[in-house]
């Protein structure tokens, strides 16, 4: 199948555009939302001019994987992973179909339409990232103190839960519990603290049965009527740190299966982080685009199939 690389940077399909993310695309169905995963990467903020062949489709069929995976543990907004277009039929009146693009197969999914809940809800099993620069400051996660003497890299002593604001533009902001109950109320955020956490440990679990470390990830929750469910993408490497276990070393940084060649890259190339980002050269994209096919075979066992 030859798709041109700029129908893969922006879905444009004969829909209601429901919102346009940095990465994915979604359309409105009535009581039900398309969302397309684009091959779109962005970094410090900004989507940049190329994308990465094949994100779209792990970043996709990945949350699909674990959607299906943790049912069991937390309900969830999929209704149905897009692997045949014809399916699309069973969700618009004979006036609204249209001749469906073929990349919308494996790239697309159709979920539940919910009221989002603005936190997004952090949980970390190993000291890494803004949690390190954070413990060798002031000796605490999120404002919760840690034990001293701990090392870059290393498993907490267990996992914590880390809330934030979710900004639509710009950084999110660390959320206290407190903070996070004013926002939401006492149970709901509860709820999302529990379900978080036995989410993270059951994926952890999985994954290092698989040679895979998930260090951290987050989730998002949204409301179906009065029903809590899970939304979004679900551990994917743009939404997780995800390390190769046969290398990961205690008191040093990892290799991520992300898009950590992008960041290194754009930090070396002295850009000011600030729009429009320079365009990443071939030898970067073909090494992102093979740790995000590694982060789903590696995941789920199969190939992934283009």
């Amino acid at each position: 199948m030859s798709i041109s690389p700029s129908v893969l940077l922006k879905a444009d399909l004969p829909l209601p555009l429901f919102f346009r993310g940095k990465v994915r695309d979604t359309y409105d169905l009535g009581n039900r939302l398309l969302i397309v995963a684009t091959d779109r990467i962005s970094a410090f903020d900004v989507v940049l001019p190329a994308g990465i062949p094949s994100k779209g489709l792990v970043l996709n069929k990945l949350s699909a994987f674990w959607f299906n995976q943790t049912r069991y543990l937390m309900p969830n907004h999929l209704v149905e992973a897009v692997d045949d277009v014809g399916c699309l039929d069973a969700y618009l009146s004979a006036e609204s179909r249209f001749a469906y693009p073929s990349y919308l197969a494996g790239r697309s999914m159709v979920v539940r339409k919910v009221e989002r809940i603005m936190v997004e809800c952090v949980v970390r099993g190993y000291l890494s990232g803004s949690a390190w620069a954070e413990y060798q400051q002031y000796g605490t996660i999120s404002g919760l103190p840690l034990p001293e003497g701990l090392k870059q890299s290393q498993e907490l002593p267990q996992p914590l839960f880390t809330p934030t604001t979710k900004a639509e533009t710009g950084h999110d902001q660390p959320l206290s519990m407190d903070e996070m109950k004013k926002l939401v109320g006492d149970h709901m955020a509860e709820e999302m603290e529990q379900k978080s956490l036995a989410i993270y440990n059951y994926a952890r679990g999985y994954a290092i049965t698989r040679g895979i470390i998930i260090a951290d990830t987050k989730f998002e929750f949204g409301l179906d009527g009065d029903r809590l469910i899970l939304i979004d993408e679900l551990l994917t490497p743009d939404s997780s740190r995800i390390w190769d276990a046969g290398l990961y070393k205690v008191g040093q940084s990892q290799s991520s299966f992300d898009k950590q060649p992008v960041r290194d890259w754009l930090t070396e190339s002295g850009w000011n982080k600030e729009p429009p980002a320079p365009t990443l050269p071939p030898e970067v994209i073909e090494a992102t685009t093979r740790r995000y096919e590694q982060a789903y075979e590696r995941l789920t066992g199969r190939k992934l199939s283009i």
